[in-house]
């Protein structure tokens, strides 16, 4: 059947690890303390933290009060109970190897740190991400979107193949099958952008950032209607004045935080200003690199009274991208058979793009088991991309003859042709919507949903198109008039263009849609069980779809003497079309367009353990996703451009590998492996093979042989333009053992080849591999004041708590990575694929301060 794929290893692999690492655990010496912590009312206190002095593990108390934690064992421990609102208390214990103890605790109260608003959402996922934002300020990263690069580094079943975008896929999925929410409002991106340095700056701002989560699939209901991931990420609510500094060669950031005397008043404040002329500069396309991205962030919360909350986030941001380019110079193919082409420029190119972002939200806590949310929000995007660009150029083939003094230098030139490019596009979107959400505590059960309300309003001017001329006969040709009399006769000499596209688009469309999902909490003896099951369900008046989306997870904790965790999770995950899937290769919008669906089922499992006396967490997932419905696209560099039909099926199948820790005490390091193969069958594809009368291939163009026999054939399944088979990263941090204060921060990535093809639209023809991504960026950094260690307040730099600074070697080994590929011709009509690489070797330095 289709629909079922053989694992085969990667079943095998996902069955035997976390077979191995049971066994390994077992050689270490630990105990365990488990028990039942209460008030003095005798009710049970939930998200108690159960520490042990100088050790980093720990535990916390379920929603019943109970709690369970692996200790070393052979010597004394102190253990520390601490909760807000409750007063710390401590315990001192010796247990042997192996043993179970039970210690339950009664805690005091601390009336004096008693907040009046506290919803306590129990958010116990297995398979969920959790990444730590501070990281975001070690990481070495070019695009300089430090969250989305813990993502891509740090998170299950990611890749990135280009480090100027901030953008990445996911188990097989592209760009437009991620969810981001910020507070629990989805955010959304620009729609023009062909390239990944026209990106400028992602939504989320790192340093605003408090709590970061992704999930790379199998996820709940209460995320929205995206086929691979969600990432969720939660904005600060400071409780005194603070902020930062940070400048480097590629730009600056800024924010202000802060809260009234009585909490009630919060605010964040943040500034962005990215320029990353210092990497284009150093692009093969020499020419001026004029980018300036520009974003200002607000976040305020004010607590009207023990019951209500209201607060307000507003983004504005401005990206501006001028390039003129002037040459470039590319050499390329074999040892063998090597090829240079030059290119000189006339023309520029001008994109701007603002958006405007608002979110009201309102938040009602009748008791401390409900809490509901209310929010209004709009995004308005302006978007303008101008360009008239003419390349002529010039291709050659290189003399490879070491022996020959003229080694190197072009013996035989291959053709030359002209190539323009035009285009006056002009978008203007807005989305507006209005959201309730909802959770309820109750018993065993946790419930939650919520209704949306989504307006759609697009306008869309698109007018572009391409011309090549090529060894001086504008391709296509036409036929000539020579022997024409009667000029009626004659074929039309008109100049043809390609690529052309001239439509205005106006869209204006509702969406409806709501969840409702609960979490039953079970704990028998021997374990702790967690069941979710919720529905998701929307509507789309622009082409009259009803969907419901079931899904459903059971997490497995059993009650070891290690710390295990199981999860196994399944579910339908619909994507309608938004508008980019909605417009056609010609710009035509088709209104029959479906949703694309997902199908789910994933097993992973999770152990905590101690190395060396360091915490340590071991992740593997194994999936399978089979997909209906697609509508297939191209890549070309981050543009996607769809099909806009209904008319692909296919899977995605693979294995995660993550293990993070303490490999050096006190600094986090992380180790991902993945292999993943996702394939598509388009349903009515087809083209023809020609043969001669031996029975040998024919290929027009390139062997002139009669053609005695013609066969129709159907691709089957081919690769999905993600499709990559290996992705290993590494994320390293060490510091001097006598010295911590200086650090080093390793980040490697390698990727398998992505496949790529001719630009004649044939998804069959996309089965070339680009060379593989390898890139491995270094960062060094001293801190040059500690918070530990404040200055004096006579020094003029007390105010700030904390300063270091790095220097960061982006592209260490100076591989020169490939994202996409130009074609040109030679005067016998032959292509030539010629590569588009990204950033070399370049030094950036970075300053940090903390106040």
């Amino acid at each position: 059947m289709k629909l079922l794929k053989p694992l085969s290893f990667l079943t095998i692999l996902a069955t035997l690890l976390p077979v191995m690492m049971v066994f390994v655990s077992q050689a270490q010496e630990k105990a365990v303390v488990y028990g039942h912590v209460t008030d003095t009312k005798k009710t049970a206190v939930e998200l108690v933290n159960i520490s042990i002095a100088g050790l980093p593990s720990g535990s916390r108390t379920d929603k019943s009060g109970y709690y369970e934690l692996s200790v070393p064992a052979g010597k004394p421990i102190l253990l520390i109970y601490s909760f807000i609102a409750y007063k710390t208390d401590t315990v001192v214990m010796t247990l042997r190897p192996g043993e179970r103890r039970k210690r339950d605790m009664v805690l005091n109260e601390d009336i004096k740190e008693i907040k009046p608003f506290e919803f306590i959402e129990k958010n116990e996922q297995v398979g969920i991400t959790r990444i730590n934002p501070k990281d975001a300020d070690y990481i070495p990263s070019v695009s300089g979107s430090g969250i989305e690069e813990l993502v891509k580094r740090a998170s299950l079943g990611v890749y990135s193949n280009n480090e100027l975008s901030s953008q990445y896929s996911v188990r097989g999925g592209n760009f437009d099958e991620n969810l981001v929410y910020v507070n629990d409002i989805e955010v959304y991106r620009p729609f023009l952008t062909r390239s990944g340095q026209q990106e400028g700056l992602s939504f989320v701002n790192s340093d605003l950032t408090s709590n970061v989560q992704f999930s790379s699939g199998g996820f709940e209901a209460k995320y929205g209607d995206k086929m691979s991931s969600v990432l969720d990420i939660q904005y600060k609510k400071p409780k005194k004045f603070g902020g930062s500094v940070n400048l480097s060669l590629l730009g600056a950031t800024a924010h202000v935080e802060g809260a009234s005397d009585n909490e009630r008043f919060t605010f964040l404040l943040g500034v962005r200003q990215k320029s990353n002329q210092y990497l284009l500069n150093a692009l093969e396309t020499q020419g001026q690199y004029k980018p300036s991205f520009t974003d200002v962030q607000l976040y305020t919360t004010y607590q009207i009274n023990e019951n209500w909350e209201i607060g307000f986030l507003g983004n504005y941001a401005r990206n501006k991208y001028l390039v003129v380019p002037e040459s470039r110079e590319t050499q390329f193919g074999t040892i063998k058979e090597s090829y240079q082409l030059k290119i000189y420029f006339d023309g520029q190119e001008v994109d701007r793009i603002q958006t405007y972002f608002g979110a009201l939200t309102a938040t009602n806590r009748p008791n401390k088991n409900l809490k509901l949310k209310y929010t209004v929000s709009a995004f308005t995007t302006d978007e303008s991309e101008m360009y008239d660009i003419q390349g002529q150029y010039y291709i050659g083939k290189l003399e490879t003859d070491f022996s020959k003094d003229e080694f190197g230098d072009v013996k035989q030139s291959l053709g030359v042709g002209s190539d323009m490019n035009h285009a006056r596009n002009n978008l203007i979107a807005t989305v507006v919507n209005a959201e309730h959400r909802g959770a309820l505590s109750k018993g065993k059960s946790f419930i939650q949903w919520g209704a949306k309300y989504q307006v759609e309003i697009i306008n869309d001017r698109l007018k572009e198109w391409r011309m090549l001329d090529s060894a001086g006969f504008t391709q296509p040709r036409q036929s000539d008039s020579v022997g024409y009399t009667n000029p009626a006769l004659q074929p039309e000499n008109a100049l043809v263009l390609q690529d052309v596209v001239n439509t205005t688009i106006n869209l204006n469309s509702n969406r409806y849609s709501g969840f409702v999902q609960n979490t039953w909490t079970f704990e028998p003896d021997s374990a702790k069980i967690l069941v979710t099951v919720g529905g998701r369900a929307q509507y789309w008046d622009f082409n009259k779809q009803l969907l419901f989306s079931p899904r459903a997870s059971i997490t497995f904790v059993p009650h070891w003497k290690n710390n295990w965790s199981f999860r196994f999770s399944t579910g339908y995950y619909y994507q309608p079309p938004f508008y980019k899937e909605l417009r056609g290769l010609d710009g035509v919008i088709n209104h029959n367009l479906k949703a694309q669906t997902s199908i789910h089922a994933l097993l992973g499992a999770e152990w905590n353990f101690k190395a060396w006396e360091r915490p340590f967490k071991l992740v593997t997932e194994v999936y399978y996703k089979y997909l209906d419905n697609l509508i297939p696209y191209e890549i070309d560099n981050v543009r996607l451009r769809y099909f806009a039909t209904n008319n692909a099926h296919g899977y995605a199948t693979g294995l995660d590998f993550k293990i993070n820790g303490e490999f050096v005490k006190d600094v986090e390091s992380w180790f991902g492996f993945s292999l993943m193969q996702t394939r598509e069958d388009i349903t009515d594809d087809y083209y023809y093979a020609y043969y001669d009368s031996e029975g040998k291939r024919v290929i027009p163009g390139y062997n002139n042989t009669p053609i005695a026999d013609t066969v129709k054939k159907f691709p089957g399944y081919i690769p999905r333009p993600t499709d990559q088979f290996l992705n290993v990263n590494l994320f390293f941090q060490d510091h001097l053992p006598k010295n911590p204060t200086y650090k080093m921060h390793l980040n490697f990535v390698y990727a398998s080849p992505l496949p790529f093809g001719p630009p004649s639209h044939n998804r069959y023809q996309d089965t070339l591999r680009m060379p593989s991504y390898f890139r491995v960026d270094v960062g060094f950094s001293k801190e040059l004041l500690l918070e530990s260690n404040p200055l004096p307040k006579k020094n003029p730099f007390h105010i700030f708590r904390s300063i270091w600074i790095s220097a960061e070697v982006f592209n260490l080994l100076g591989r020169l990575n490939t994202i996409s590929y130009i074609w040109v011709k030679d005067v016998y009509g032959r292509q030539y694929a010629v590569p588009n690489e990204l950033t070399r070797r370049l030094i950036n330095v970075k300053l940090i301060a903390k106040f």
